[in-house]
């Protein structure tokens, strides 16, 4: 009998084994997933396992998705449909657990699920268990797949490819991570991994059969859905006939009026606002623990209804009133812009609150605005962003005062400090193209007379100054020096906006040739921005200083950075109310620091000691390390330490970890509660010592 289809539910010690080998066809995008999706990724399989048993076969399987293959049953061979980022990825992280991990026999087997090494006796080649598309395989070969390759691959500053500039990235944050945790730790992750986590290989052996597959398992369709499944359990459970028919209705007629996929992004959005904390399983699962409802008519009445009604009009921006309509609206616009959507819970509990009083809404949206650009210029990780938002739902459902300086609305002078120095820092480098365009779309509207949003389907970020200009063009006369050339290519003051594709020959232009056939279109431009660099008849570093200065400045004012500091002033004694006092103590590295969680920030005690020197990888929290042991706040080293000379309030507990320890950390594992030993994760939690088992646990006893 001929199979055209088969669904495998396999551990991924099966998925990398002789069963499968994948190849990536040439086809296929190049990869694409960043250090979002990267750290997303790792952050999900440490939180799962950590929440699972003391013995792995405790811990329920987690599912990683589907894998769709050109495969014959009989063969190991299989194309790669849809699965490629995924696969790439695992490999790179097995990669990085294998270049951190010290046990030889460990670093062997991950080895062998990366590929199977060839042999001179019987003449066979290395056999490799993933491929990639063939401008890219042998780079991964070199850097990823072969031992030693991804500690070189860190170290590399050459410019790459996208695609390999990408795997370069993730490397690097993987390795950071995984350095701050035990070699226990590391152990069970790998095992963790091997064993628990699943992927449906899902297997066809022609191309077309794949490709409806692909279209099928990517498409909602009228698939019975979750909330199709909750609508028969919630309607269903009104017993009365006649009112179970009209609230049918009233669930169809929300349905419709959003649109079936909106409708079931709404449902995500309530359960957050119910769950407040990343979602660990099935959207029913969860909507089911967390949300209920006991009474069904109460809960379409008194809670769909109205959050549907918000949803609609926040993200249709159609907010409706006889004051600040307008303004409401276009703050909403750029919300909407924002490649996250973690404010949308937040957000939505205050329209259900307080629709009907328009300046309070335009003053919590304009700072909602705020808080989540902010986050979005910081870089701000998908974890600390739905544990910010979380607080902020909590906070308003509570009728807290969210203009208070420590209220989790506004930025403290820490964030806005830190916001402010990504902004001077080299944006171009630093974000992805989505994201940066979101920003410099927000600040040309800054820079414009205010009375419109410009609004284009197609915006892309151009270097004024080229990247690389010729030795003999005009650039190179005004910046001559290349190490000032490099400080200012990536900046605010040498970008431009374009509503057109990029042109890599135009990029060379000389100036005067690169303002009229790029940056403008018969004389004009669209974009404020790009006018302000029509102005110019020359652009020299003098230029670039003051247009970095006057953009930063309508930055500054609109996000209100004028209180930042990277020292924060404390403003309460540690008190028993403010939680206990936490430490991190190592006698062999000579660190004993102590530390309290305050209105959400965490407080390192003057006199707390860290070591003396950043010892990560570049990137993290060295910025911030660097910006103490300037400021003063860090003294000067002596020996192999140095101490805080006062009170400083972190962003959060992996922050003060980080700067103590002098490299990446885990901080609700490294922090201890002096009177117990409990993590700081078992105190939040309510467990005993030891009552977290995993990496939270494990890595808080990593070097004492």
């Amino acid at each position: 009998m001929t199979h055209t289809l088969s669904a495998k539910e396999q551990p991924l010690s099966k998925i990398f084994s002789d069963e499968y080998v994948f190849t990536i066809p040439g086809y296929q995008r190049p990869y694409s997933w960043g250090v979002e999706q990267a750290r997303e990724l790792l952050d999900d399989l440490l939180g799962y396992m950590q929440s699972g048993g003391t013995k792995l076969d405790e811990v329920a399987p987690y599912f990683l998705g589907s894998i769709v293959l050109i495969k014959r049953e009989s063969a190991p061979d299989a194309r790669v449909v849809d699965g490629q980022q995924r696969l790439t990825t695992l490999t790179l992280l097995l990669s990085a657990i294998r270049s951190v991990v010290s046990d030889e026999k460990v670093r062997a087997g991950i080895t062998k699920r990366i590929y199977e090494q060839g042999d001179v006796v019987t003449a066979t080649d290395n056999h490799y268990r993933v491929s990639l598309r063939e401008r890219d395989q042998q780079f991964f070969r070199k850097y990823v797949q072969h031992e030693g390759g991804i500690e070189t691959l860190v170290a590399l500053n050459d410019e790459l490819p996208d695609s390999q500039d990408r795997l370069r990235a993730n490397a690097r944050h993987f390795i950071e991570a995984l350095s701050a945790l035990d070699q226990s730790a590391l152990v069970r992750l790998v095992q963790f991994i091997a064993t628990r986590c699943y992927l449906v290989a899902v297997a066809t052996p022609d191309l077309d059969s794949a490709y409806r597959i692909f279209g099928v398992l990517n498409s909602r369709g009228l698939d019975l859905s979750a909330t199709d499944i909750l609508k028969a359990e919630i309607v269903g459970g009104i017993t009365d006939a006649a009112k179970r028919d009209v609230y049918t209705r009233k669930w169809e007629d929300l349905e419709e009026d959003l649109g079936r996929d909106a409708f079931g992004e709404l449902f995500s959005h309530v359960r957050m606002i119910y769950r407040k904390a990343k979602p660990h399983g099935t959207l029913l699962k969860e909507f089911r623990e967390h949300v209920g409802p006991p009474d069904a008519i109460a809960f379409i009445d008194s809670v769909l209804a109205p959050i549907a009604q918000a949803f609609r009009e926040v993200t249709d921006e159609d907010y409706a009133s006889q004051r600040h309509a307008e303004q409401i609206n276009d703050t909403l616009r750029w919300l909407n812009r924002i490649e996250f959507k973690d404010w949308l819970p937040p957000a939505l509990a205050y329209f259900i609150r307080h629709r009907n009083d328009p300046d309070a809404m335009r003053r919590f949206l304009a700072d909602l605005e705020r808080l989540a650009y902010a986050m979005l210029i910081r870089k701000t990780g998908v974890n600390e962003r739905i544990e910010r938002f979380s607080r902020l739902t909590t906070a308003i459902e509570q009728d807290a005062d969210l203009y208070a300086d420590t209220a989790p609305l506004q930025l403290s002078p820490g964030e806005q400090y830190a916001t402010y120095a990504a902004l001077s820092g080299p944006l171009y480098a630093t974000h992805s193209a989505r994201a940066l365009g979101v920003i410099l779309l927000r600040l040309d509207a800054l820079v414009s007379d205010g009375s419109k949003t410009m609004a284009h389907d197609l915006v892309t970020i151009e270097h004024v100054m080229p990247q690389q200009p010729k030795p003999d063009s005009a650039w190179a006369k005004w910046v001559v020096s290349p190490q000032e050339r490099a400080s200012w290519v990536h900046r605010l003051g040498n970008l431009a906006l374009l509503n057109r594709k990029k042109n890599s020959a135009a990029g060379n232009y000389e100036f005067d040739r690169k303002k009229q056939a790029y940056f403008s279109k018969g004389g004009s431009c669209a974009f404020p921005l790009t006018t302000q660099v029509l102005q110019q008849s020359q652009w020299t570093v003098p230029v670039m200083e003051a247009r970095q200065s006057e953009l930063l400045s309508a930055l500054e004012r609109h996000l209100r950075l004028q209180s930042r500091s990277a020292i924060a002033p404390v403003s309460v004694a540690g008190s028993d109310k403010d939680g206990p006092l936490f430490e991190i103590a190592s006698a062999k590295n000579q660190l004993h620091a102590r530390g309290r969680q305050i209105d959400g920030q965490f407080l390192v005690y003057a006199g707390s000691t860290a070591r003396a020197n950043w010892s990560g990888i570049n990137g993290g929290y060295k910025p911030l390390y660097e910006d103490l042991v300037e400021s003063g706040a860090l003294d000067a080293a002596e020996g192999d330490i140095r101490k805080f000379t006062q009170d400083f309030y972190f962003s959060s507990p992996s922050a003060a970890a980080a700067v103590i320890w002098g490299r990446s950390a885990n901080g609700r594992a490294d922090w201890l509660v002096k009177d117990t030993g409990q993590t700081l994760a078992e105190w939040e939690r309510g467990v005993p010592a030891g009552g977290l088992s995993g990496i939270e646990a494990e890595s808080g006893q990593a070097e004492l």
